[in-house]
């Protein structure tokens, strides 16, 4: 990425207008893709110091400032404790420390990344995003927006619920972008899976979300329908880190050691 100017925002209103001046003008997250886009953009805004980088708490949500790095997400006790710690586990597999002090979860999101690992676990629990102009959307509505967001996300928000979680990436070396990720939510309000890097941007398994939720008991039997269900009503893709067909084959498998470990059932 080439850009003309560089403005250090002084508010979230000076950043806004800032954002507004031109179609080109974007908002500098980590910054780690620059080299990797070819697109020229007039300024570039930097939210640093604006204070969207703090892990807040109430007594039912947990707000995560847009520019919180992800070694501090890492390093969380509070994050630690929601849904067996499955954001601070996926983070944490996240590249290098290096990489981790600079990345932004904000940077994550915005990017819509299919080889996200932010985002899956997010998904599964029921995150929503709190913009400067639209207010609160959810992550699942936003995953599905289309073009270029003109607004500011200020946090992530995730309520402070008692979940069992269960995150699983699948990677040939220890720093490589996921072939698949998978994670799985199980809280009194239902089980949420969420299936990323198909090598698209993570999605619901919403038919084996919705085949759990009609099952009488939830057992081996019911959990190896819905991990199959997961495989075929999603689709999967080929690029050069796998195939279609054994992404699918991923899906299936940690969908279900997903659901058994959430459910206290073993093999």
């Amino acid at each position: 990425m080439k850009f003309t100017n560089y403005h250090r925002a002084q508010s979230l209103e000076d950043a806004h207008k800032t954002l507004q001046k031109d179609k080109s003008n974007t908002i500098v997250g980590g910054g780690l893709w620059l080299k990797l886009s070819r697109r020229e953009v007039d300024t570039a805004v930097d939210l640093a110091g604006l204070d969207l980088d703090l892990i807040e708490t109430t007594d039912k949500t947990i707000r995560i400032g847009a520019m919180t790095t992800l070694t501090q997400i890492e390093e969380s006790d509070t994050l630690r404790q929601i849904a067996s710690g499955i954001l601070v586990e996926a983070v944490s597999e996240i590249m290098g420390r290096q990489l981790r002090n600079v990345a932004t979860l904000g940077g994550s999101i915005i990017g819509r990344y299919g080889f996200s690992d932010c985002i899956t676990p997010l998904l599964a629990l029921d995150a929503r995003l709190d913009f400067h102009e639209r207010g609160i959307v959810s992550l699942q509505d936003f995953l599905t927006e289309k073009g270029k967001v003109d607004d500011i996300l200020k946090a992530v928000v995730i309520d402070k619920t008692k979940a069992k979680g269960y995150f699983k990436k699948v990677k040939k070396t220890a720093h490589d972008f996921p072939i698949l990720n998978v994670a799985v939510v199980k809280s009194e309000d239902g089980t949420r899976i969420a299936i990323g890097s198909r090598p698209a941007v993570a999605t619901l398994a919403q038919a084996a979300m919705d085949h759990l939720a009609a099952a009488t008991t939830i057992d081996k039997k019911t959990i190896t329908q819905a991990a199959r269900i997961a495989k075929e009503s999603l689709k999967y893709s080929t690029n050069h880190r796998a195939g279609a067909e054994y992404r699918a084959h991923l899906a299936e498998v940690y969908t279900r050691r997903g659901l058994m470990e959430v459910n206290g059932l073993e093999d």
